[in-house]
């Protein structure tokens, strides 16, 4: 496929696009159709928080033509300090999820650590996601496959974007299930994350790719025991990540992120999101009608 841009088109952008996939049916993701949003608070604190947050990026996606996922993590159980809030675990948070679903009748993704989670969880949600720093356990993908759900599998912080390939692999031995790979930052020193585009497309070779724009402006650990951040480098980001060819967006969103007990720092609110979400989507569309 090659470029129809004045001035580029004898660059070869072949077997960075990926081939169309059904997330589910009905759902296409990859290729040339538009991106989906994948969003919701970082952590499910209650249920009413979720169904009111979810409602706002639904109304907002709704306006816009964009497709919605909603997420949220009943257990984060990667916290800098074994003092910070993790949320409500799995029994609750799957009643939670539940309750979200029915309310905003739209697809469901959360996280699972642990194998013995993985069939539990794939009763209730559409999408289960591998998160960054178990990128790498072969049991958990292979579990995660064998539920017939789709997969989203975060690329490690410490991972080359050509090994992924070998997660998408471990998924594929559990099932032939519909596998998209997050892109969320790379270590840069011991607090910061950068976004190295070319990983983008690499990982486009094995599976469609998601850009994680909340995630990528963390600071890991570097608020005293918990992680830091700032929010105001995630429309740069994402618009840097559409230009270069993504096939979804994933946002952490909260109506009021200061007052979350998780990821304060890198959560945008409904407004951010809304003011921001036309110019992604003109950019999308342009940079897909050009075949990148």
């Amino acid at each position: 496929m090659e470029s129809h841009i004045s001035g580029y088109s004898e660059i070869s952008f072949e077997g960075f696009v990926p081939a169309e996939i059904d997330l589910f049916p009905n759902f296409p993701v990859g290729g040339a159709n538009p991106f989906p949003l994948i969003a919701g608070p970082c952590v499910l604190e209650n249920a009413e928080l979720a169904i009111s947050v979810g409602l706002k990026i639904k109304e907002i996606c709704d306006s816009y033509g964009v497709r919605y996922i909603f997420k949220a993590s009943y257990d984060k159980a990667n916290r800098t300090s074994s003092s910070s809030f993790r949320g409500p675990g799995l029994e609750q948070g799957i009643a939670m999820l539940k309750e979200v679903k029915s309310s905003l009748n739209v697809p469901i993704l959360t996280d699972v650590h642990e194998t013995i989670q993985v069939d539990k969880v794939a009763e209730v949600v559409d999408i289960l996601q591998i998160p960054a720093f178990l990128c790498r356990q072969t049991d958990l993908l292979i579990a995660a496959g064998a539920t017939r759900r789709a997969v989203n599998i975060k690329k490690g912080q410490f991972m080359a974007p050509e090994d992924m390939k070998y997660a998408v692999e471990k998924v594929k031995q559990g099932g032939d299930v519909p596998i998209m790979l997050t892109e969320r930052g790379t270590m840069f020193g011991y607090r910061d994350l950068v976004l190295d585009l070319r990983s983008l497309a690499t990982m486009r070779r094995y599976a469609p790719v998601i850009f994680d724009g909340t995630h990528t402006v963390q600071s890991p650990g570097g608020a005293g025991g918990k992680t830091g951040g700032n929010r105001e480098w995630v429309p740069l980001l994402v618009r840097g990540a559409i230009a270069a060819g993504v096939d979804g967006i994933f946002l952490e969103v909260h109506t009021d992120p200061e007052s979350s007990p998780s990821d304060a720092a890198n959560m945008i609110t409904p407004k951010i999101l809304s003011e921001h979400l036309p110019l992604w989507i003109e950019l999308d569309r342009r940079v897909k009608s050009a075949g990148f």
